[in-house]
C-alpha cells in the first residue's frame, strides 16, 4: 500500500511540474502539524508552491537512492543530524553557498562541506520523578552509569537515533573504551527492557515504573501544553536536569535540511532553505514543535522556556552521525536492545 501511495505521489509531482509554476518538491521526514506554517510561510514570502512528501526518514532516502538523476525532490528534511549524516554519505546531497544560512546557522549546527543545515534544535536532557528518593545527585549522563541507579532508569532502545547520536557525542569526548563502559553501566541500571518512544519513558517515570531516563525536551513540553489533563499530570511529576553544566555542557541535536543533488528547482530549494533560516521560521519552529531555534534569541514558545536556560555542548553536530556507526556496535555489544 505504502509504495503505491508514493508512487500516486511522485506522479502527482510530475503533473504539477508539467503545469509550470514555480515550486520546490519536498521530502520531509518530520511529521508535526506545526510545519504547514513553515510551507505556507514560504510560498506567502516566495510565491513558490511546496509540494510535500512524507516517509520515515530511511524510506525517503532510499526512495532518493533508488530515483538516482530521475528524482523530483528538491529539499531532503528530517530530525537528528545523524539521518542528515546518512544522506551525505549516501551521495543523495549536494554542497550549496549561500551567505545567508553561513550568518545564520551557527558553525556547530551545519555540515562543514555545507551539504546540509541545522535549523531547530532539541536538547536531549535527564527527567527525574520529583518523589523519588535517589543514593546519588543525578547531573550528569555520566551519573546515568553509576552502580547506585541500578533498577532505576528507563531507556529508549539503543537502535533508536536519538540515542546513537547521543552516544556518537560521547565517544568524541570520551573516547570508545569510556563510552562503552557508560552504555554497559546504563544497561546494567534498566528497570526494564527498552520499549517505546521518548513519551513513553516520561510516562513511565511518572507512573513510578522507574525513576530516570531521558527524553527530547521538545517531549517534554508537548506534555506540558497538551489539552489532556493526564499528560499535564505526568508532566507535574518530573523534574527537568540539564546535564553536564559544569563540565562539557547538555547534548543538542538538529531538525535540518540539505538541497537534493539533482533537484530540478535547485535555486528554489536554496530560498527555502535561507527561509527556514529566518526569524519567522525559526519562531513557526518554536511554537510549531516546542524547539529551541538556532538563529539566536528565544523559541517564543513560554513553556520551552520556561525550562530556563542551558549551556550546550559546542561539539559540531556532525560528528553523530560520523561516529553512529561505532556507536551502534557499542550498542549491540553492551546489550542495549
Amino acid at each position: 500500500m505504502r509504495v503505491r501511495m508514493l508512487a500516486a505521489a511522485a506522479l502527482l509531482l510530475g503533473v504539477l511540474n508539467a503545469a509550470g509554476a514555480e515550486e520546490i518538491n519536498l521530502y520531509t521526514g518530520r511529521h508535526y502539524d506545526g510545519d504547514q506554517l513553515l510551507y505556507d510561510g514560504f510560498t506567502k514570502a516566495t510565491g513558490i508552491t511546496v509540494n510535500v512528501i512524507q516517509g520515515k526518514g530511511d524510506e525517503l532516502l532510499a526512495r532518493l537512492e533508488a530515483e538516482g538523476d530521475a528524482s523530483p525532490a528538491d529539499v531532503y528534511l528530517t530530525a537528528d543530524a545523524g539521518n542528515l549524516w546518512r544522506a551525505e554519505t549516501a551521495g543523495v546531497l549536494q554542497p550549496i553557498e549561500s551567505e545567508v544560512l553561513k550568518t545564520r546557522i551557527p558553525e556547530q549546527y551545519r555540515d562543514p562541506g555545507n551539504q546540509w543545515f541545522g535549523f531547530s534544535r532539541r536538547a536531549r536532557v535527564i527527567f527525574v520523578a520529583k518523589d523519588a528518593a535517589l543514593p546519588i545527585a543525578v547531573e550528569t549522563y555520566e551519573d546515568l552509569a553509576r552502580p547506585e541507579l541500578k533498577g532505576k532508569l528507563c531507556m529508549r532502545s539503543g537502535t533508536a537515533i536519538y540515542n546513537l547520536s547521543l552516544l556518537g557525542a560521547l565517544i568524541e569526548r570520551l573516547g570508545a573504551e569510556q563510552a562503552e563502559a557508560w552504555a554497559r553501566g546504563v544497561v546494567a541500571n534498566l528497570a526494564k527492557d527498552p520499549q517505546g518512544g521518548d513519551i513513553d519513558q516520561l510516562k513511565a517515570v511518572a507512573a513510578g515504573e522507574c525513576a530516570v531516563t531521558m527524553a527530547n525536551t521538545y517531549y517534554f513540553v508537548r506534555l506540558l501544553r497538551s489539552d489532556k489533563q493526564e499528560d499535564k499530570d505526568a508532566a507535574a511529576k518530573l523534574r527537568v536536569v540539564f546535564p553536564n553544566q559544569a563540565t562539557s555542557g547538555t547534548h543538542v541535536n538538529i531538525s535540518g535540511a540539505g538541497v537534493a543533488k539533482y533537484a530540478p528547482n535547485k535555486a528554489g530549494a536554496v530560498k527555502f532553505l535561507e527561509y527556514l533560516a529566518s526569524d519567522e521560521a525559526q519562531g513557526y519552529f518554536g511554537l510549531g514543535n516546542n524547539e529551541y531555534p538556532v538563529a539566536g534569541g528565544t523559541s517564543g514558545n513560554p513553556e520551552l522556556d520556561g525550562l530556563g536556560t542551558f549551556k550546550a555542548d559546542p561539539v559540531n553536530v556532525s560528528v553523530y552521525g560520523k561516529n553512529q556507526p561505532a556507536a551502534q556496535e557499542i550498542m549491540d555489544k553492551a546489550g542495549w536492545k
